[in-house]
């Protein structure tokens, strides 16, 4: 079966072309621009990959091999319903779905026990934290996660392997269309506002999706917020300040808390006991940007939500009491949503580099706002000022390398973000 992926440089949808390809799917596809992630995915056997979504080059793609099934990003339809590669699928009677119909097919059809992990943040390294315990056990899983793992590639299919580990991404109400085998849930806030119109949505969706779970591990914040009946079936309730925390010696709370809903979750499916599973899980590598190092003093993360900016200055902060910001806001349309959440939220920085919003998905009818204007809304304006991907950028965050300041930059766009800039000026390698 050829299957055509549109929009497949992004970070859930490249590791699902990947696992296709190594499932007997023929795989092809485009993006409307290049990236790391594009390079990644050619670098990874999937070639045939074109820049640019016309209707001429997908009519190239099909007259060459026809083309059975196309599965394109939410991004591609919610930016264009007439997006192009839509329309020609339509007109040739061309099977059309987003990944969750795909996926569920190649779980349903090789027999695996589904491993979902969903939550507003965290996501992606809990996946990777799943991944790297599961391997460490011998499970030899299949899985599917949003960044490059040192450990494996993004995406990976093994036919033989029980379990398939997925990074459950509620955007769009993806992860309702699964019913997985256990569920891990690492931390509910509120996010994604122009899917859910409230909060109270937001949180019902996580609700419908645990129930949906024939097992699930969450905090006890979470079940609580949720209202869920802690004596539920299958359902492990965790104690969010658990001394076990402790015992973990992982870099950043946020990343302890992580690492024990896996923990606790491995235990419940394969009994290992939980010390065990501890001593493993303390010599978890990492996963790209999240923390990641760039370079002496320098650092980028994901966080692109107030809670995951939080988690990542207070990991910054066991590393140093000098710590600079370089921000990169994640969408605009978010912005109009959390800016009076940046009040405090720096609060302890000692120098911070806005950048303007890296712009996916935007509403039209929104004003673009200035890094100057969200800046405005934190009580400790004096401490940032707006900036660009410039040379005056490169060379202040030369300036406090230099001085002994840790600098993180918080960047959670794709092509041509504030990640890929600071990799092409900073990094010795660069790599997703």
């Amino acid at each position: 079966m050829h299957v055509y992926f549109s929009g497949i440089g992004g970070t859930a949808i490249g590791p699902l072309a990947m696992i296709a390809a190594q499932a007997g799917y023929e795989i092809t596809g485009s993006d409307k621009q290049n990236s790391e992630y594009i390079d990644y995915l050619r670098k990874n056997g999937l070639d045939n990959i074109h820049i640019g979504q016309t209707e001429q080059q997908i009519e190239a793609v099909h007259k060459q091999t026809p083309i059975d099934w196309l599965v394109y990003s939410s991004a591609v339809e919610i930016e264009n319903p007439d997006h192009p590669e839509l329309v020609f699928a339509r007109k040739n009677h061309i099977k059309t779905t987003k990944r969750d119909e795909l996926l569920n097919k190649i779980i349903k059809d090789s027999g695996k026990k589904l491993v979902a992990i969903s939550g507003t943040h965290g996501k992606t390294t809990t996946t990777a934290m799943a991944i790297w315990l599961f391997k460490k056990l011998g499970l030899r899983p299949s899985y599917s996660v949003g960044a490059k793992i040192s450990y494996g590639d993004m995406g990976h299919f093994d036919a033989d392997s029980e379990y398939f580990i997925y990074e459950c991404d509620e955007f769009d109400r993806n992860f309702l269309a699964f019913q997985p085998y256990m569920s891990i849930i690492a931390g509910i806030d509120y996010d994604h506002h122009e899917v859910f119109k409230t909060r109270a949505d937001y949180e019902q969706a996580f609700s419908d999706f645990l129930k949906q779970s024939e097992n699930k591990v969450l905090w006890l914040s979470d079940a609580q917020k949720l209202e869920f009946a802690q004596d539920a079936e299958g359902l492990i309730v965790l104690d969010d300040d658990d001394a076990i925390l402790d015992a973990l010696s992982i870099p950043g709370q946020v990343n302890r808390k992580n690492a024990y809903l896996v923990i606790m979750a491995a235990n419940k499916l394969t009994g290992e006991p939980v010390e065990s599973l501890i001593e493993m899980m303390r010599s978890f590598p990492g996963v790209s940007r999240r923390f990641e190092k760039i370079a002496a003093n320098l650092h980028s993360d994901y966080a692109h939500t107030p809670a995951k900016i939080a988690g990542a200055l207070q990991m910054a902060s066991e590393y140093s009491d000098d710590v600079v910001v370089v921000y990169e806001p994640l969408t605009d349309r978010r912005q109009h949503y959390i800016k009076d959440d940046y009040k405090n939220l720096f609060k302890g920085v000692k120098k911070l580099y806005w950048v303007p919003s890296y712009l996916a998905r935007e509403d039209k009818n929104q004003k673009i706002l200035e890094p100057k204007e969200l800046i405005a809304n934190m009580e400790n304006p004096e401490i940032a000022e707006p900036a660009e991907l410039d040379e005056n950028l490169k060379q202040n965050i030369r300036k406090h390398i230099a001085e002994g300041q840790l600098v993180i930059c918080l960047s959670g766009g794709g092509g041509n973000s504030l990640d890929e800039w600071l990799r092409a000026n900073f990094a010795r390698s660069k790599s997703v």
